[in-house]
């Protein structure tokens, strides 16, 4: 038993390093190594996975509200979507079966893997003009890159079509036990045409609170054992905390390089996996 607790706060460190460094919460991670690797029971995995995106948020938001990144009122404002879409979907999550979890899960990931190799060589989004709607609620935003060594002024456009990405983002968190960090990123990078570094780092404030909003549901059901959720969340809440550090350190480009092969791995296992249930 010690030797699983071992682990598992080993793979939580690497979970909370990876998801704080790209914004995905820990549950990428977190999940398909606790199935695949350590075969648990996926509903056990998911309520570690849920417990493990909290502790990711409340290890990089401090960061990275300190250092200006994150956009707090766009994610505020996100928030609202996201957080009814985390209720939906945790409710779905109790009238579906295994199989299309593991299947769903990869196949979305996939998804994002591909999107993301799109704009491989994309360091910061192109000029576009104001949005009426951001400028209203104050949305556009400026910070400082380290890496770049430059004040980075960025302006939000894609409200709407950001606000619906969110909603959908907010679904598959409650669904899959995920902070879903991968398309709340790829909303605001994609849609809204945030920089990267600021999407990750606003996507790291969210999460937390989109996990919030369904981890009562999978705790009420019995899907959150102390015996695993609690080497995640100190495995977790360390790594995040390595994490943050370092991505204020490397250029959006880096980082997406580092995002698609773990994508691209974790995608094509749970596939495989949903295909032989």
């Amino acid at each position: 038993m010690i030797s699983i607790t071992v682990e598992i706060l080993l793979i939580s460190v690497f979970a909370g390093f990876i998801g704080s460094l790209l914004g995905l919460g820990g549950g990428i991670i977190i999940t398909p190594a606790l199935t695949l690797y350590l075969g648990i029971d996926i509903k056990y995995a998911i309520g570690a996975s849920i417990v493990s995106v909290i502790a990711t948020s409340s290890g990089s938001a401090i960061a990275y509200l300190k250092d200006k990144i994150t956009n707090v009122r766009a994610g505020m404002f996100l928030e609202i979507a996201t957080t009814t879409g985390a209720l939906t979907g945790a409710f779905l999550a109790g009238v579906i079966s295994t199989k299309y979890l593991y299947l769903t899960f990869g196949f979305l990931l996939l998804y994002s893997a591909g999107n993301m190799f799109r704009k491989r060589n994309q360091e910061l989004p192109q000029e576009f003009p104001a949005n009426p709607l951001a400028e209203k609620l104050k949305l556009n935003g400026s910070y400082c890159d380290r890496a770049l060594a430059q004040q980075v002024d960025y302006h939000v456009t894609g409200i709407y079509s950001g606000f619906g990405m969110m909603y959908i983002a907010g679904v598959i968190s409650g669904l899959l036990g995920i902070g879903s960090g991968i398309f709340k990123v790829m909303a605001m990078d994609s849609f809204m045409k945030l920089p990267m570094k600021v999407s990750t780092a606003t996507s790291n404030f969210m999460i937390g609170v989109t996990a919030a909003a369904s981890a009562g549901i999978y705790l009420s059901r019995g899907s959150i054992d102390p015996k695993i959720a609690a080497p995640v969340a100190l495995g977790v809440l360390f790594g995040a905390g390595v994490g943050t550090k370092l991505m204020q350190r490397l250029k959006s480009t880096t980082l997406r390089l580092i995002f698609i092969p773990v994508l691209l791995y974790v995608s094509i296992e749970m596939i495989v996996k949903g295909v032989r249930l």
